[in-house]
Parts: structure tokens; sequence; C-alpha cells
């Protein structure tokens, strides 16, 4: 169960630490090309959610993190035990979200750099939290998915 945990902090040390840089050594709105016509570092604020939704209200991500914060420790907590994949997507998502209530409340927005450019479609700018999040979301539905399955082969 300490796993999870440790998962959950390095996560958020990961992104706290590449957010400071970002701040630190970038411009708001400076580019820097690193995979030409596909990655890029660009220094991006956002005050809201995913792709820039609910700009400006943080008391409702305070509130919503908190929840899932303690959702998540509590599904850690009683049914990580079980397997270990889905405890792994567990400290994943605890992480992302924890790294990104961090920005809100201290600064207000979340600092966001990797860009990256899908053939002609700039993808949303997004974080380490962010990829964390997306990441522990996606292990958590296989995971379900193949419980799903397991149970119905054993009925």
């Amino acid at each position: 169960m300490l796993l999870y945990y440790v998962i959950a902090v390095a996560v958020i040390a990961i992104d706290q630490l590449t957010k400071y840089i970002v701040v630190i050594q970038m411009e708001q709105g400076q580019s820097i090309e690193l995979i030409s016509g596909f990655l890029y570092l660009t220094s991006h604020r956002n005050a809201g959610a995913a792709f820039g939704i609910l700009q400006g209200q943080m008391w409702l991500f305070y509130i919503a993190t908190v929840i899932v914060v303690g959702v998540i420790v509590y599904m850690i907590i009683t049914q990580a035990k079980e397997s270990r994949f889905f405890g792994i997507s567990l400290g994943l998502v605890l992480g992302g979200a924890i790294g990104n209530f961090i920005d809100r409340l201290l600064e207000g927005e979340v600092v966001d750099f990797i860009d990256v450019f899908i053939f002609t479609y700039n993808f949303p700018i997004f974080n380490v939290a962010d990829s964390a999040l997306v990441i522990g979301v996606g292990l958590m539905m296989i995971y379900f998915i193949l419980e799903e399955k397991r149970q119905g082969t054993s009925k």
C-alpha cells in the first residue's frame, strides 16, 4: 500500500519541479521546439479545467479535488490490496490531482507546458499532473474491463 503513496509523491514532486523550471526559465507564452512539428515546451497558464473549460471557477476545483482525493485514499486503503495494477492507477490519479491542486491553491491557475501537435491538430497544452491523471484513469479503465471479463468467465 505504501507503494501507491510513493507513486503519488513522485508524481507530485516531478510535476512541481517541472512547473517551477518552466516558470523560472520561460516567459509566459514562450515556446521552445523540441521535435519540429510535433513537440514543444510552451509556457502556458490555465485558470480552468482540462481544455480550458470552467475558467475561473476555483471554488469548484477545490471542492472536487478534496472529494476526489478522499475517495482515492479510501479506495487505496480498502481496494488496492486486491490488485497492484489498480493501486498503481490510484497512485497516479492521486498524484495528478494533488499536483494540479497545489497550483490552483497557491497561484489560482495551473502551469501547463507540454505542447503536442498530432498531424495538424494542436493538442491542448498539458503538464505532468495531467499526464498522470490520464494514464491513471486509463489504467483504471483497463483494470475494470479485465475484472469484468474475469468475473464473467468465473460464473
